[in-house]
């Protein structure tokens, strides 16, 4: 594949390497920018760059992107609640205990394992594999609206939207305790915890910039439901900023209580709304879909304690 060529200028003089890469090349985030140059692909004067050197301001930058590779993962007939779909772009209806990607412990009955079987050919090659475009991640346990695109523009340009916040995600959840004021924003950077690196944690350390947004919804006893919208998307994020200002989500047994809440299969989190732009026509796309089942029935059982 030709290499992209990328021209530094004086206004990016200063800016570390990784970073420069991922303003630079649509669709590339900072950790595949350092990918890149760990794996030796970006060269300058034909000198292999470090993710750590800075820009001077005046360099010519050559990287070669990786070749879309056939995807390892087989395709599985696993339904899908499929909320709206076209020849660019598709979103689901995650349920909670659904993995996203295939991964140790968790080799197939994925949602990519069920994309490929839906979508077929129409698969997105971003990111080096052939495979459908996830664009963004769900925890397992977490449930509700994920998109996916169907060909590498698309990908591309909801990853530019994904960036630039254009791409707007809004999740309810359950909290523990009442919160004191109704309205809020957790501005706190997010990183692996430095003792259990299965979890995340907020820390100034190896970490990176993270925003929620909240409002409260609803008061009942020892429980609030909250509405979260994210300006970031760290892993893990609204679970650890959430109990990080004391009110971990309802049955998170990670970030929260180690007991499972009676009632509950899982926790109280669900991506209830998503808008986007749409990558070929222009137009906003607004999706919403209502909280699972066993979320409005312990909605219910909270109202009855009134």
């Amino acid at each position: 594949m030709e290499p992209k060529i990328l021209q530094a200028t004086s206004e990016d003089a200063g800016t570390r390497l990784d970073s420069f890469l991922s303003a630079h090349l649509e669709g590339v985030s900072r950790s595949a920018a350092a990918r890149l140059l760990a794996d030796g692909q970006v060269l300058c004067n034909g000198n292999i760059l470090s993710k750590s050197e800075r820009i001077i301001g005046s360099e010519t930058i050559y990287v070669t992107l990786p070749e879309a590779v056939e995807t390892t993962v087989t395709a599985q007939d696993i339904a899908l609640d499929v909320v709206y779909e076209d020849d660019d772009v598709i979103v689901v209806n995650k349920p909670t205990g659904l993995v996203v990607h295939p991964a140790p412990g968790h080799p197939d009955g994925t949602l990519v394992n069920a994309l490929l079987h839906h979508c077929g050919d129409s698969l997105s090659g971003v990111g080096g594999e052939k495979r459908p475009g996830i664009v963004h991640r769900i925890d397992r346990d977490t449930s509700g609206l994920i998109i996916a695109a169907k060909n590498d523009a698309a990908h591309l340009a909801l990853s530019a939207q994904l960036a630039d916040h254009t791409l707007s995600r809004t999740y309810e959840c359950l909290v523990v305790g009442n919160l004191r004021e109704d309205t809020g924003t957790i501005d706190a950077p997010i990183g692996r915890h430095h003792t259990d690196r299965k979890k995340m944690t907020v820390t100034p350390h190896n970490s990176r910039h993270a925003v929620t947004h909240w409002e409260v919804i609803a008061r009942y006893r020892g429980v609030t439901h909250v509405r979260c919208r994210l300006e970031t998307g760290r892993t893990h994020q609204i679970r650890v900023h959430m109990a990080h200002i004391g009110h971990p989500i309802l049955g998170d047994t990670v970030y929260g209580a180690k007991k499972p809440v009676p009632g509950l299969t899982g926790q109280c989190l669900h991506a209830v709304a998503l808008r986007f732009i749409h990558p070929r026509t222009g137009e906003t796309v607004a999706l919403h879909c209502p909280l699972p089942e066993e979320f409005q029935a312990y909605l219910k059982k909270l109202a009855n304690q009134l």
